[in-house]
């Protein structure tokens, strides 16, 4: 996959709003443990950002998944990885599903909106019980007439805190537990309240990502229309399995930059730091080491690129978006562990860029299916692991 001149563009647009809208305002949300989705998103909306790929008819771009890549690529701008994480659920992670097989009644109440910036959405599939587990899940959607009456909760929900309406995974049938769910889109606030049977649990305090609002909420008898459920009725679990695709990949890009600048403010660091009567880069460890985190994450962006190339040409790239996923989770461990024992004691103070790097990449290797999940599709595939009996 090779980048354009409107790709580009795009993630010079992206660049520009993040150094004037974005980056001086890091430090005062990441205390406030949330930023104001709301402004920040209906900015991007206005710049066209947050619907790239998603359906012209309903405000977005109309362009192919390598435009998402960039986008997530520029987002590693961001001095923290809470809002680039909040920005990828409402495009690649809560409304893939909805522009590919909702209704048109569905795209435009909810899509349109979150396309341009004026609702905020997030995705509702872990709960307490059930996050890697995702065939798990104990929320329950019971017909009632033209309803369903909704009962449940959901754990570990990135910006629902502040979102307009939730991509919900729930049970709707007694069936098989991979034939019986479906995503259910379910309004959460009306004038910024929350609508009657919905409770936010728990603000989750977080050791990273910071920024990112995280909630554990209630669903009480809420009721909602049936024809607020996207396709098919107990189709839900392939729809987000199939939406995950684009999650892992979004994740897998999003590490790029990031990484990269790690690194260099490492090489900048090493480059001034006094040692022995010589500088820290003099040292041939640490010019080997660095050399050696550059080199994996050349390779992660060439497996990220292959695999996307992969996406647009239509085939299934769940080995691909796993693989990716997988080496993204653990660079962005060793990157920023690597990279902070090198900055000694000032990489051990809560405000250094790296330290920040540490604390919110650890997430990578347990947000959006566990290393262990990807090891586990992996085998599967590469049939050395047993699938489980139906």
């Amino acid at each position: 996959m090779q980048y354009t001149h409107e790709h580009r563009e795009i993630q010079n647009t992206l660049k520009r709003f993040i150094e004037a809208e974005i980056n001086p305002h890091v430090d005062e949300w990441e205390a406030a443990e949330i930023f104001p989705a709301h402004e920040v998103f209906k900015k991007m909306g206005d710049l066209g950002l947050l619907g790239l790929t998603k359906p012209e008819a309903f405000g977005g771009a109309g362009l192919d998944y390598s435009y998402s890549m960039a986008m997530a690529e520029a987002l590693g701008h961001i001095d923290c990885g809470g809002i680039p994480m909040a920005i990828g659920v409402q495009t690649d992670m809560a409304t893939p599903a909805l522009a590919r097989f909702g209704s048109d009644e569905l795209r435009a109440q909810f899509l349109a909106p979150a396309i341009a910036g004026d609702m905020v959405g997030c995705i509702g599939v872990s709960e307490p019980g059930a996050g890697s587990d995702v065939a798990g899940i104990k929320s329950v959607a019971r017909k009632d007439g033209d309803d369903y009456v909704i009962s449940g909760q959901k754990m570990w929900i990135t910006n629902s805190l502040q979102a307009d309406w939730m991509c919900m995974l729930v049970n709707t049938g007694e069936g098989p537990i991979h034939k019986n769910k479906s995503l259910v889109m379910v309004p959460m606030r009306e004038n910024g309240k929350l609508l009657p049977g919905i409770e936010v649990g728990k603000k989750i305090k977080k050791i990273g990502m910071n920024s990112s609002d995280t909630g554990l909420i209630y669903f009480d008898e809420v009721r909602v229309p049936q024809r607020y459920r996207i396709g098919a009725e107990g189709q839900g679990f392939i729809y987000q399995m199939q939406q995950f695709q684009e999650e892992r990949l979004w994740c897998a890009a999003s590490t790029l930059q990031s990484l990269t600048n790690c690194i260099q403010w490492t090489v900048d660091w090493a480059q001034e730091r006094k040692l022995f009567g010589s500088t820290l880069a003099d040292q041939q460890w640490v010019q080997f080491k660095l050399a050696e985190l550059k080199a994996e994450v050349e390779c992660l962006r060439a497996l990220t690129y292959q695999a996307c190339e992969h996406y647009i040409a239509g085939e299934d790239v769940t080995e691909w978006a796993t693989m990716a996923k997988l080496k993204a989770g653990r660079l962005n461990r060793t990157v920023p562990d690597t990279c902070l024992q090198f900055w000694g004691g000032m990489g051990f103070t809560w405000e250094n860029k790296v330290s920040r790097m540490y604390r919110d990449g650890r997430l990578a290797s347990i947000g959006g299916g566990a290393d262990e999940v990807m090891l586990g599709i992996l085998s599967k595939m590469m049939g050395i692991a047993k699938r489980p009996q139906k």
